[in-house]
């Protein structure tokens, strides 16, 4: 077990820079904005970017930013938030995000776990094709599709919600105001969740309905409900448990398209903001938040098989 987990720490670490390399060398062969463009004084933008080493060749800019990287400084903003301190910014963006995804995750593992075991207990009947043909049409469909239609229906049409979602300066976070404007991005985010959780929950636990064991179960006097809820949840759990733990670690992640769709001024429209100005320092400290959730929530999925079913051996063979 030990091994195991110190290989995949070594191999996260290997991809961490591995990603993060090819980030940086595609955004720096990207022109920045010409001063002239920006508007601004000129010989202090000149001056700015000097101090910043991006008149310097791309090797040298590249140690120079893991230098600085390693000491827990991610540089200064320029085109956007000028100057500021881009931790600082970053820190303040992602509550948000975090809010956005965790009454998404609360609301979408109920109802995923619940319609998958549903039709698994339906299944090859009208309730299991009609649950099936929805995941597949939800799973199909991009979110930003879901998201302009929620957009267009629940806050246009009928302006039972905000267009855009509420901001600390005009509530905090786990209030009513803002969870009642979040409620369009919380829906356009929930349908995709719900729909990979249903197709895997059912999936999982239709094959554990199968299982000889479970026949064996019946033989014994056990009732269908007392086999199902004894026998068949508990070994369908097992590879299902992982999936929703992957889904709270990637909280922190968001959705690009969602955040800006919704005005949500989180860590996902800070990352399309970087993008299209062409903020080298934002987009590099994105690019570094977002690997590292993700081969973090990747590690924890793995792991927590080990844990949540002793009899699995992690790297064994």
């Amino acid at each position: 077990m030990h091994k195991y987990v110190l290989k995949r720490i070594v191999l996260m670490i290997f991809t961490f820079f591995v990603i993060t390399t090819i980030c940086f060398i595609l955004i720096k062969m990207l022109p920045l904005p010409t001063i002239k463009a920006m508007g601004r004084d000129a010989k202090l933008i000149e001056e700015r970017r000097k101090m910043m080493g991006y008149d310097k060749p791309i090797m040298v800019q590249y140690l120079r930013y893991w230098k600085f990287l390693l000491q827990g400084n991610m540089g200064l903003g320029e085109q956007m938030y000028s100057s500021r301190e881009v931790s600082e910014v970053m820190f303040t963006k992602l509550p948000y995000t975090v809010v956005v995804n965790l009454y998404s995750i609360l609301i979408a593992i109920p109802l995923g776990l619940m319609f998958g075991i549903y039709a698994a207990l339906r299944k090859n009947k009208w309730q299991d094709h009609v649950i099936s043909t929805m995941v597949m049409f939800f799973i199909s469909v991009p979110s930003y599709v879901y998201a302009f239609l929620v957009q267009y229906f629940l806050c246009y049409k009928t302006g039972w919600f905000p267009l855009t979602a509420a901001t600390r300066e005009q509530t905090t976070f786990f209030s009513w105001t803002m969870f009642h404007s979040m409620v369009p991005a919380i829906i356009s985010l929930g349908f995709g969740t719900v729909a990979g959780l249903t197709r895997f929950t059912r999936a999982e636990l239709s094959e554990v309905l199968t299982g000889d064991y479970l026949l064996l179960a019946r033989t014994k006097g056990l009732t269908r409900s007392q086999a199902i809820v004894r026998h068949a949840m508990r070994n369908a759990m097992v590879p299902i448990l992982p999936m929703i733990l992957g889904e709270f670690v990637g909280i922190l992640g968001g959705s690009f398209v969602i955040e800006s769709i919704f005005g949500i001024p989180g860590i996902g429209s800070l990352f399309i903001q970087s993008i299209n100005l062409r903020d080298y320092n934002f987009f590099m400290a994105d690019t570094v938040f977002y690997t590292l959730v993700s081969l973090a929530a990747g590690l924890v999925i793995d792991l927590s098989y080990g844990f949540i079913d002793p009899r699995i051996k992690m790297g064994a063979r």
